[in-house]
């Protein structure tokens, strides 16, 4: 387990794997998880199961929920991990307002690879047809944000060790720009 770990955001489009990585390194690193999808109030998950892609407006309370989660630990000590898309800056600022020392872990890849991944799993509300809108909404990283860039081609377990170093080796604080 790593000590003074920061508040954590797996973030990125949906289908990048944000679930997946977030459970499994929050098992390696002994950190609770929880799935932003799960702070979505019901009025978010309708417009999406509908294809309607969310505005800021949608967003904003979804965001704030979650950044008051990074900003109470689980069990009153420690850090957390929350899958999040953060595709906008303002959305991060938001986050960081609740939890300044927060590190975000951007899984990223090809369109075409995370097309591929959409369509074959079933979720609950998030239809591949909305990747196209969350692509065009996300804002890269900034030099300023701290965060760990992670190309998702390697298999869930390769990346987890991965990222899972690069916390270990850099103490409290994530390196700007690091692939994991």
């Amino acid at each position: 387990m790593t000590t003074n770990l920061p508040p954590l955001v797996v973030m990125g489009v949906s289908g990048c794997g944000k679930s997946t990585i977030g459970a499994q390194l929050g098992e390696r690193l002994g950190v609770p998880f929880f799935d932003g999808d799960d702070f979505h109030p019901p009025a978010n998950k309708a417009k999406m199961a509908a294809g309607i892609p969310l505005d800021d407006d949608d967003r904003a309370p979804w965001l704030a929920e979650i950044g008051a989660a990074l900003a109470t630990p689980a069990g009153g000590a420690g850090s957390r991990i929350i899958a999040c898309s953060a595709l906008k800056r303002s959305y991060r600022d938001l986050l960081r307002s609740f939890a300044p020392d927060l590190v975000f872990i951007h899984l990223s890849g090809e369109a075409a690879t995370i097309s591929r991944r959409l369509n074959g799993r079933a979720h609950e509300y998030m239809p591949s047809s909305l990747l196209a809108s969350q692509l065009a909404t996300l804002e890269p990283l900034a030099s300023a944000e701290a965060h760990i860039l992670v190309d998702i081609l390697d298999d869930p377990a390769s990346l987890v060790d991965g990222i899972a170093s690069r916390l270990e080796t850099s103490g409290s604080r994530a390196a700007v720009d690091a692939e994991a």
